[in-house]
């Protein structure tokens, strides 16, 4: 595992936005009215010496803009293959240290008659790509009815100096009779910081008729057991489908929930979406399981569903003592995002919900999240603490962190430059506990600890605070959130 690419990453992921910028091919086709109900083509091409009819090229907002190019010196065969440039860490022509991008029809393409995504692939060096595969689109489609619906992702893709054939399975082939997400990757540099090249050509989908013995599974193939709040909703996590290959070895590539079906043992306690959302209705215990193309996954969620408490309310302050980011006891300041949605490496989803006449912030799948504020900017310089009210309704484990950020733009109110700050307060397992609220109050000179992936070492400016981060490495799913305001 590539540590240090990924710290790099995440940390320019917690300080920007996710901004798709489109190049090469004009969209020249006419949606009728009728145009939905129009037959799909089924090319399995994608970059055969060239792109195939109808692809574009759409890279990460923030990465490497031009990562991508047509080689027709290196190849496998043919005329030209794929060459992606890595940046080096600190290559200025990226402001998120990393390469990435989807290759979608928009058009939409019927990939059911296959049952694999082939390639073969080199690269300058031994290597590993973070994260590569397909059925990202951005949600930019008019027939889909979510953003990457069917997304697949193959993690930790080793590569050699030498061509090399991969597969990357597709999970229920059934399902992607209007497919319109082709291609996409993302990959930073290496543990040293450095770049390097890889080449990709000879990229279809094929029918190989050697994918066989699926072994699905949810929750990473555990039987969990979980405990939610009526009113309040779970994401299905760990969804994966695992196939035996022609060459003997299993193959595991994360599948999106929507692949799966999901039944509830009790409907009337809980129920689940299409994309594997699980939503509290009332009081009582169901079991969560899933099958994939008829087979059973394994694991399973033993799900306790409990009367919902409200965060303690905060005590009545003077106004000009509070400055409210969210709570439904004090006036707000203008928040850009609750949840930035930090693709391609934040895993959390969730954000703003309401229960009732209150407002929370429910996240899952949690690693790191960030809370934006910077239209405009906070000045906390006049003020002493930060409070926060968290719930987990999880087990406590030892290893258990909940790390708290604050990000500050400097005094130019702008992200990046050399005049940004940012630090944090690490709560350990000591200091959490299970279905309850936690009433936190932190005193903002507290805030001296490595934030931002490790890119600040403290919070040296308080004047244009704009962010304020939730991360937990992963080592806590699911939290609620409450009462964020910083106070005198």
């Amino acid at each position: 595992m590539k540590n240090e690419k990924r710290i790099y990453s995440r940390l320019a992921l917690f300080l920007g936005l996710i901004i798709v910028v489109a190049v090469g091919c004009e969209r020249d086709y006419d949606f009728g009215d009728d145009a939905k109900f129009a037959k799909f083509g089924n090319n399995p091409e994608i970059f055969i010496d060239g792109f195939s009819g109808g692809l574009e090229y759409l890279p990460f907002g923030g990465s490497k803009f031009d990562a991508f190019s047509v080689d027709t010196d290196v190849k496998y065969k043919g005329e030209a293959a794929m060459r992606f440039d890595v940046p080096n860490a600190f290559d200025p022509s990226t402001t998120l240290g990393f390469a990435g991008a989807i290759f979608p029809d928009y058009g939409g393409r019927d990939l059911s008659g296959y049952d694999a995504l082939t390639f073969w692939a080199k690269a300058t060096k031994a290597e590993t790509i973070s994260e590569i595969g397909f059925g990202n689109d951005f949600g930019d489609s008019p027939y889909r009815e979510s953003t990457s619906k069917f997304l697949v992702t193959k993690q930790n893709l080793r590569i050699s100096t030498a061509w090399t054939k991969y597969i990357i399975p597709i999970p229920d082939p059934s399902k992607l009779f209007n497919e319109t997400g082709m291609f996409w990757y993302a990959e930073g540099p290496d543990e040293n910081g450095d770049g390097y090249t890889f080449w990709i050509d000879e990229l279809q989908f094929e029918k190989l008729g050697t994918i066989a013995q699926p072994q699905p599974a949810i929750f990473n193939g555990e039987d969990e057991t979980g405990v939610n709040l009526v009113g309040t909703e779970r994401q299905i996590s760990g969804t994966t489908q695992t196939f035996n290959l022609a060459n003997g070895q299993n193959e595991t590539v994360l599948a999106a929930p929507a692949y799966f079906d999901f039944n509830s043992s009790d409907t009337d306690v809980a129920t689940v979406t299409d994309n594997g959302l699980i939503q509290a209705i009332a009081e009582g215990a169901t079991e969560i399981t899933a099958t994939l193309g008829g087979v059973p996954a394994k694991g399973s969620l033993e799900l306790t569903v409990g009367e919902f408490s409200f965060a303690p309310t905060p005590p009545a302050r003077n106004a000009a003592d509070v400055i409210s980011i969210f709570s439904n006891a004090y006036n707000d300041v203008p928040v850009d995002f609750y949840n930035g949605f930090f693709e391609p490496f934040q895993t959390t989803t969730g954000g703003l919900i309401t229960i009732g006449d209150d407002d929370l912030l429910q996240y899952e799948e949690l690693n790191f999240v960030a809370t934006g504020f910077s239209n405009p900017t906070v000045d906390a310089t006049q003020m002493d603490f930060l409070h926060i009210d968290i719930r987990i309704d999880e087990a406590i484990d030892a290893g258990d962190i909940i790390r708290i950020e604050l990000v500050d733009f400097g005094p130019d109110g702008v992200f990046g430059g050399d005049n940004d700050s940012g630090g944090s307060i690490t709560l350990t397992s000591a200091d959490l506990g299970s279905a309850t609220w936690i009433s936190l109050d932190f005193p903002l000179d507290d805030f001296n600890g490595p934030a931002g992936g490790g890119a600040f070492n403290g919070l040296t400016n308080r004047a244009n605070v704009a962010q304020v981060v939730f991360a937990s490495d992963a080592t806590i799913d699911a939290i609620l959130v409450d009462n964020i305001y910083f106070y005198r």
